[in-house]
């Protein structure tokens, strides 16, 4: 591995001496130079951006406009008319279900979605297929939870109008065959919406290889502000849809009884855009690509197999999914006998580590494994040996300060 200090780069870790963080896939720590950029935006260049004719206004759009075309060039998107910013994954999965969804679903057709999908994939299909009189259908995984071919095109219908899935999972943290999943669905006439909020982060992802219709993702869990969020969309698709929000900045002509839209992208932005998160975004991704993926996957794989195999050595601790340490991808969720997660979760925070304790968003996959709630460590490239050597001294010392012997 790597004898870069990466936590250096991020202030937090400077403030806090001593903090183990270990809920990355909840969210990332800022580097201080996503910080200085956001930061500068709005020192420097803030004003309302698009339509202003002014000097600061017009150097906003240019900020806007290079931030979407970094994100363009970073997921590989044709044009960035393809590329729609939103305030995260949640709101552009409801984009794409209450624009797209509303009109072409309609009275039994089918809508599929995993069993492990975070609620954000799954809500806004479940009320889409309500409204319309859809049919809402789940593919299953095994315990391993993996999903194969054969399962899916068995659940696919000549009704299945869409297919939502995630690249990876945020409990499992196993990565789905999208590419060979895309092919399948298309050859159904299926559509297939992906939710890359825990992927792009973590793997270089190209949406034209893949073959998606749609991809999400959140700035927030890639080191970038909260509140920015990326929507790519193949832009046939999106042309055809409707606005999803309507206000300022989206329309090109309004009457008192009519309007045009935009033009892509702005079309799908409504009212004053969120600039600085996107600036902060860019920086972002500017970042990761200072680094290189190469790089931040081996030392996350490195420490995923390191704390994998330390956790299988404590008896009374199960991981959930896969016992394969490279099917992990950095989230290794668990549960430890006798002990809730929350009560987990607070004796890893009474020794300063942060991981996470609940159902995790995906609270029918819990039903579907038979297990109310389970503990998550997450982790990113700038965790390093220490922190798992940490992260496993406590949970070795978990049911002692429950209350059991040992």
């Amino acid at each position: 591995m790597s004898n870069r200090d990466y936590k250096a780069d991020f202030p937090v870790f400077d403030k806090y001496k001593g903090l183990v963080y270990l809920d990355n896939a909840a969210t990332t720590q800022k580097p201080q130079s996503v910080l200085d950029a956001s930061l500068d935006y709005y020192r420097f260049e803030n004003a309302n951006p698009l339509r202003g004719l002014y000097d600061l206004s017009v150097k906003a759009t240019e900020a806007y406009e290079n931030a979407r075309e970094s994100v363009r060039e970073f997921i590989g998107a044709d044009s960035t008319r393809e590329i729609i910013f939103t305030r995260n994954a949640s709101e552009s999965l409801n984009l794409i279900a209450f624009s797209y969804g509303r009109a072409n679903i309609n009275e039994g057709d089918e809508i599929l979605v995993t069993v492990s999908e975070h609620h954000s994939n799954l809500l806004p299909w479940q009320i889409l297929a309500k409204e319309k009189g859809a049919k809402l259908s789940f593919l299953e995984c095994g315990d391993d939870g993996k999903y194969t071919a054969d399962a899916l095109r068995k659940a696919l219908t000549p009704r299945t109008k869409i297919f939502a899935i995630a690249q990876v999972s945020n409990v499992f943290g196993q990565e789905n065959p999208i590419k060979e999943f895309a092919k399948i669905a298309h050859e159904n006439g299926t559509v297939i919406v992906c939710d890359g909020a825990q992927s792009v982060p973590h793997m270089a992802v190209d949406v034209k290889d893949l073959g998606v219709d749609f991809l999400v993702f959140s700035g927030h869990k890639m080191l970038a502000p909260m509140g920015i969020g990326v929507l790519f969309g193949r832009e046939e698709l999106l042309e055809a849809m409707p606005p999803f929000l309507s206000g300022g900045e989206m329309i090109e002509l309004v009457t008192r009884e009519s309007a045009t839209y935009a033009q892509l992208p702005h079309k799908f932005e409504a009212g004053t855009v969120n600039v600085g998160g996107a600036v902060g975004l860019k920086a972002a991704i500017d970042y990761y690509n200072s680094i290189g993926f190469e790089e931040t996957e081996r030392r996350e794989n490195e420490l995923t197999l390191l704390a994998f195999e330390k956790m299988k050595d404590i008896p009374f601790v199960h991981i959930i999914g896969s016992q394969q340490a490279a099917d992990h991808h950095g989230i290794l969720t668990f549960t430890v006998e006798g002990v809730h997660p929350h009560d987990i979760a607070a004796v890893f925070d009474g020794d300063n580590i942060a991981i996470r304790a609940g159902h995790h968003c995906a609270q029918p996959l819990h039903q579907h494994l038979k297990v109310q709630s389970t503990a998550r460590m997450s982790l990113a490239f700038y965790n390093d040996e220490q922190d798992i050597e940490r992260f496993t001294e406590t949970l070795k010392t978990v049911r002692r300060k429950m209350g059991y012997g040992g």
